[in-house]
């Protein structure tokens, strides 16, 4: 899609102008759309959604193993969240014609026998945040192999959590973008928005006015948002069809805990949880050796993977790592998914259309500011 200009919009009407085709804006421009709705969409980046957070992720949907590391609301939150995403990918492939795959067979956490203290902490940690629930499930070796027989013999305990899954993002992001325009919203690539007031965004130089204004910018967000920061993510995309996993699993290591997201045909997402940098320069070299590394310490059919594409990028985060919605009359700021945009997004995007119709009694909806 070419850039768009000033006289490419200032025909055309709508009653919601949304900044930023991330993942909420797509979904929120959808939804919008569903429920009758003019929208334009603006963005800096084209439909693939290569310069975006969303494009550089596992899109993991793991409630119980983000209560370990993160606070009690994620937990709760993501729980709410994910039971949205199947009637979500009904109703998308409805409006789209394209089917998103999501796995929700489980989740499988492991050790090397070197780092089975960190399998043990990571446990202990559950048990004090979730408490005694049988959606976990704690394995010895035969339990390991029931669960994904190839790593059968590698690991003699694993911590199986029912529920968790993960979703195809790439699938989604493209799916999201033909519904869009299926359903008649003005898609804007090459779209720099440089400022927004409530009821009105500049774009390209001209201001554009409508009903509501709504920014998604993510990282783009910051000049706006000078507590919001930048948390660098890093993952590699294999194809190993000697690899035959059906469900993510995660690999307690020292540095961090690597994760492992399958997709359609023999595809593996890899990555690790975070690195406090707003660098967004290429993968480097030695995160690209410990990744690849542990990977084949996980299965040895890695070693023949082919890498088809290395990605880093940073994912907007707020000092409590929370998601917030700031409402003021005409516009809505949502922002901070830090890395839980897949796993909190369907909660989020609901919260933040029904905080347009009045108050929501939810704590990721910051009270409106007065006009």
């Amino acid at each position: 899609m070419p850039a768009v200009t000033a006289s490419d919009v200032r025909h055309q009407t709508s009653d919601v102008l949304i900044a930023g085709a991330g993942l909420l804006g797509r979904l929120l421009a959808w939804r919008l759309l569903r429920a009758g709705h003019a929208v334009s969409l603006f963005d800096r980046d084209q439909p693939g959604a290569e310069r975006s957070a969303a494009k550089v992720a596992a899109a993991m949907l793991a409630p119980y193993s983000e209560a370990v590391a993160c606070e009690r609301e994620i937990f709760d939150w993501g729980l709410e969240s994910m039971a949205r995403w199947p009637q979500w990918l009904e109703e998308l492939e409805a409006d789209s014609g394209m089917r998103v795959e999501l796995r929700l067979r489980g989740s499988l956490v492991v050790a090397h026998a070197r780092d089975a203290a960190l399998l043990d902490h990571f446990n202990q940690l559950l048990r004090a945040r979730v408490g005694s629930t049988d959606a976990v499930q704690y394995l010895d070796a035969a339990g390991v192999r029931d669960c994904e027989p190839e790593l059968a013999g590698a690991f003699s305990r694993g911590t199986f959590l029912n529920g968790e899954g993960c979703l195809d993002n790439w699938q989604l992001l493209d799916a999201l973008h033909t519904a869009i325009l299926r359903l008649g919203g003005n898609w804007h690539c090459g779209a720099e928005v440089q400022a927004l007031r409530g009821g009105g965004l500049r774009v390209n130089g001209e201001w554009l006015n409508a009903g509501q204004v709504i920014d998604c910018r993510g990282t783009g967000a910051k000049p706006d948002a000078p507590r919001l920061r930048g948390v660098r993510g890093e993952v590699l995309w294999v194809q190993a069809p000697e690899v035959q996993l059906s469900r993510p699993v995660r690999l307690m290591h020292p540095r961090y805990q690597l994760y492992i997201s399958p997709r359609p045909d023999h595809i593996y997402v890899i990555g690790a949880t975070e690195i406090e940098s707003e660098s967004t320069a290429p993968i480097t070299v030695r995160s690209s050796l410990e990744l690849q590394s542990a990977l084949y310490s996980l299965h040895r059919g890695f070693s023949e993977a082919h890498i088809l594409k290395a990605y880093a990028q940073c994912r907007p985060a707020y000092p409590d790592n929370l998601p917030r919605i700031d409402s003021e009359p005409g516009l809505l700021r949502v922002n901070g998914l830090y890395r839980h945009g897949y796993l909190l997004s369907p909660l989020v995007a609901e919260l933040a259309l029904q905080s347009l119709h009045g108050p929501v009694d939810h704590s990721i909806v910051r009270r409106p500011v007065a006009a």
